[in-house]
């Protein structure tokens, strides 16, 4: 257990990521302590907070937990580097004592994709991965993509699937299992979209083979494409996405609790939800072959905050970094336009775009966050934002896929009431 408290892209940018020298292709030479807290105390009213009013998400998510809605939380808010607000809430599970801690370990489902986007974009700023280059550069089967049509028969892509498609979910893949019931779900279905027992080069394959909804490049469906693009990270990179992931990010910012699968030894700590489903609540310590890039990692709240804040410092972390400064940018940069949000399903919502691996605020007149936030959730109801424009950044952890939604709500009425200056 660890020790808790211590208190679009111009030329000149494209080629800055593509550039691939010595100092490009080092990767971090030394390590965060993970003994050392990543939770740092600041002063709420001091940072711009009204701590009455940061109260009502404290009594909000007590009422939950009392009422069985869900069996526990925690919730954590900072600004300037400095943590206003964190506290667990409830047990880790029906029928469990132990409460919620920052040490709970909690199934962060997608978001897992930043963390294997911000993997790629290492990569990339060592010439190993090319964002505009088509996928079949590195996985070949991608070479001949098929798209489905609305009369159920299929034709060939007319352009090609590129790299940053897959971090941008502009692939044309899909989530079958999230519209069971359309033929095109179906179809997925019964191609193998649900396997596990596959590893990621292999499973790329039989995604491969399953029709795109719309051509690449004109459409924003949330999909299998971080599953792929780990595939591709795997190719390029030489090693096993787990190995490149603790190489590059949770080993490097000390996140020790952080991986797609945990050790019997820390079951203590496993959260569980107050509602069973089988087919989300995985057993943390029961490995496969597949390791889905799309959402297989589990964390807690402390280590998830040591990425989050190395997002918020430009890519850098205690000294540790882990991207340049325009590497971010990059991923930071709208991959959409209204006509690809429109076409597709699932988009985040209005006022809203995506990059490279997270969702973006761009109009922060329809939405609570400030313009240029950037941040992911995952189906258990997980999430993580970084305002820049604000310096406010959250995590929120939760196992409760039914409230998801509702909770990413609820966060943004009470931080961004509770900010009153």
């Amino acid at each position: 257990m660890k020790n808790r408290y211590v208190g679009a892209a111009g030329l000149a940018l494209v080629a800055a990521l593509v550039f691939a020298g010595a100092e490009a292709s080092a990767r971090p030479a030394k390590s965060v302590d993970p003994k050392v807290s990543s939770i740092v105390k600041g002063d709420a009213a001091a940072l711009g907070f009204d701590p009455a009013k940061l109260d009502v998400a404290r009594q909000g998510l007590k009422a939950d937990v009392a009422s069985g809605k869900i069996a526990g939380a925690y919730l954590l808010v900072g600004r300037k580097g400095k943590v206003v607000f964190e506290e667990g809430f409830g047990v880790q599970g029906p029928g469990q004592t132990a409460p919620v801690t920052n040490e709970t370990i909690f199934r962060i489902f997608s978001m897992t994709k930043p963390v294997v986007s911000v993997t790629a974009m290492t990569l990339v700023e060592e010439g190993k991965l090319d964002l505009d280059a088509p996928v079949a550069k590195y996985l070949p089967e991608y070479a001949n993509l098929a798209v489905w049509q609305a009369d159920g028969t299929t034709k060939p892509a007319a352009q090609p699937m590129l790299v940053r498609h897959l971090m941008s979910h502009t692939s044309g893949l899909i989530y079958g299992f999230v519209q069971p019931g359309s033929p095109l779900g179906k179809v997925w279905a019964a191609g193998g979209e649900n396997r596990n027992d596959l590893p990621n080069r292999e499973y790329a394959k039989v995604l491969a083979k399953l029709p795109l909804k719309a051509e690449p490049g004109t459409a924003w469906n949330y999909s299998r494409s971080t599953d792929v693009l780990g595939a591709v990270v795997e190719v390029a990179g030489g090693k096993p996405l787990d190995v490149l992931i603790r190489e590059r990010i949770t080993g490097p910012l000390g996140m020790t609790d952080t991986a797609f699968f945990q050790p019997e030894a820390k079951r203590a700590r496993f959260a569980e939800p107050a509602k069973g489903d089988a087919m989300v609540y995985y057993d943390y310590a029961k490995p496969t072959p597949f390791l889905s890039g799309g959402g297989g990692l589990s964390s807690t709240a402390e280590d998830y905050l040591r990425f989050v804040l190395m997002l918020a410092g430009d890519g850098e972390y205690k000294g540790v970094r882990i991207l340049k400064k325009e590497t971010l940018l990059r991923m930071r940069q709208d991959e959409t336009t209204p006509a690809i949000r429109q076409a597709g399903a699932f988009f985040p919502g209005r006022g809203m775009g995506f990059g490279l691996g997270f969702s973006l605020v761009l109009d922060d007149t329809v939405q609570r966050p400030g313009a240029g936030t950037f941040s992911w959730w995952g189906i258990a109801g997980t999430e993580f934002w970084v305002d820049p424009k604000n310096e406010v950044f959250m995590v929120f952890m939760v196992q409760a896929r039914e409230a998801a939604q509702e909770y990413q709500r609820k966060n943004r009425g009470w931080i961004y009431d509770a900010l009153v200056k």
